[in-house]
C-alpha cells in the first residue's frame, strides 16, 4: 500500500502522524506550498518550529508544472488530501478522481451562520468538491455533521481525531520559575489565552471581561502575537495582574500551560482549536465560546464551562463561577487529563490506515 499525502507545508500537528504512517506503510509526503518558509498573516511573523519537521518521513515540494507527474510517480494507491481551498489541492482532486482512492481531511463546520444566499451557494459547490472524495476523515462532532451537509454518506466517514502530542504536553514542567519570571505567586489563579492576537480570537473581550469579573488572586497572561499585539500591550499595562508574552515556540509551551489553572478559548468562530487539546492534555480546566469546534467534543461539565460566543455577561458569568472555585479548577484540569487521553496521534493513525482498506 502506498499513500500520497498533499499538504500545503509542514505543521507541527500532522508531521508526528507522518512519521508514525511511516512506521506502518510506504508513504510520501507532497507540499504544495511554493514557498518554502512559512509566513503567518496572523501572527504576523515567519513561523520556525523548535521539533524536527522535515525528518523521519518521505516528502518533496510540489513544483507548480509537474505537480500531477511528481504524485503519479510515486504511483500510489490512495491519495490523502489536506483541505480543498489551496487552488492546487482542488485541481490534484479533479484530476486524481476515478484514479486513485481519494481520502480527504479538513475541519470545517457549521457554527458559523451565513446570510440564506450564500449557505444556497455554498451548498452548491461544496456538495460538487465533495463528489471527488471517496473517504473523509472527521475531526470531531461538528466536523462530521459538515460532511453530511454536504453530500458525504455515514459510510464514507471515518473518524480521525484532532490530536496533539499528548505524552509532550503532558511532561512534567518547571512551573514554578515560570510564576516566579510572571511575579505570580504559588497559590494565584492564572488564566492562560495563547494563539494569534486578531480580532476573532476576541482576545480585547477576555481582557474586559477579566477585569470586571475581579476575582482576588487572579493573573490573565496572553501568549501569542498579531494585529491588536499594540493595543493589547496597552491595556494590558494598566493593570498589575494582566501579563503579555510574544509567542513561544513548541518545546516551551508546555510548561507555559502547566503554570496556568485555566485555559481561555474566547474566539468568535473557531474550526476546531488545537490549544484546547494542548491545555487538557496539561490537565488544565478549559472556558471556550461555542463557536470553537472543539467545544462539542472535549469541554464537558467536569472539565470547564462553555459560553455564548461574543456574550459579555454569559462570558463573565462563566469566568468568575471558574475563578471563585479553585479546588472545582483542580478537579475539573484531572478530568481533561482523562477525557483527552483518546485523542491521540495513535488512534489518528489507526483510523487513517483503516481509511485506506475502507
Amino acid at each position: 500500500m502506498r499513500l500520497a499525502i498533499v499538504v500545503t507545508h509542514p505543521i507541527q500537528y500532522y508531521v508526528p502522524v507522518f512519521q508514525l504512517l511511516t512506521e506502518r506503510i510506504e508513504l510520501k509526503v507532497f507540499y504544495s506550498a511554493e514557498n518554502k518558509k512559512v509566513y503567518d498573516n496572523e501572527f504576523q511573523r515567519e513561523i520556525c518550529w523548535d521539533i524536527p519537521m522535515l525528518s523521519g518521513y518521505n516528502f518533496e515540494w510540489l513544483k507548480n508544472e509537474t505537480k500531477n507527474t511528481q504524485i503519479s510517480n510515486f504511483q500510489p494507491h490512495c491519495i490523502l488530501i489536506y483541505g480543498w481551498s489551496p487552488k492546487s489541492h482542488l485541481q490534484l482532486l479533479r484530476h486524481f478522481k476515478n484514479k486513485v482512492k481519494i481520502i480527504f481531511r479538513g475541519d470545517s463546520t457549521l457554527l458559523r451562520k451565513l446570510p440564506w444566499w450564500k449557505q444556497f451557494t455554498k451548498k452548491i459547490f461544496l456538495t460538487w468538491v465533495y463528489k471527488h472524495v471517496t473517504i473523509a476523515l472527521y475531526t470531531g462532532t461538528n466536523n462530521k455533521d459538515y460532511f453530511k451537509k454536504f453530500g458525504l454518506k455515514e459510510a464514507q466517514l471515518i473518524f480521525s481525531p484532532h490530536a496533539i502530542d499528548n505524552e509532550r504536553f503532558s511532561f512534567l514542567q518547571d512551573t514554578l520559575e515560570v510564576r516566579k519570571s510572571l511575579g505570580i505567586s504559588k497559590t494565584d489563579v492564572l488564566v492562560l489565552f495563547t494563539g494569534k492576537f486578531n480580532v476573532n480570537k476576541n482576545i480585547l473581550m477576555l481582557l474586559q471581561a477579566f477585569v470586571e469579573v475581579n476575582v482576588k488572586n487572579t493573573h490573565l497572561l496572553f501568549i501569542g502575537s498579531g494585529q491588536l499585539e499594540n493595543e493589547l500591550k496597552i491595556e494590558a499595562e494598566k493593570y498589575a495582574n494582566v501579563h503579555v508574552l510574544p509567542f513561544q515556540n513548541q518545546q516551551l509551551m508546555p510548561a507555559f500551560y502547566q503554570a496556568s489553572d485555566l485555559f481561555c478559548m474566547p474566539s468568535k468562530t473557531e474550526s476546531w482549536g488545537l490549544s484546547i487539546n494542548e491545555a487538557m492534555a496539561c490537565g488544565k480546566a478549559v472556558l471556550a465560546s461555542d463557536q470553537c469546534g472543539a467545544a462539542a467534543d472535549l469541554v464537558k461539565q467536569e472539565n470547564g464551562r462553555i459560553f455564548k460566543s461574543n456574550q459579555l455577561k454569559h462570558f463573565k458569568e462563566q469566568l468568575h463561577y471558574l475563578l471563585s472555585n479553585p479546588i472545582l479548577l483542580r478537579n475539573a484540569g484531572k478530568q481533561s487529563r482523562i477525557i483527552i487521553h483518546d485523542w491521540s496521534f495513535k488512534i489518528q493513525v489507526e483510523n487513517i490506515l483503516k481509511s485506506l482498506y475502507a
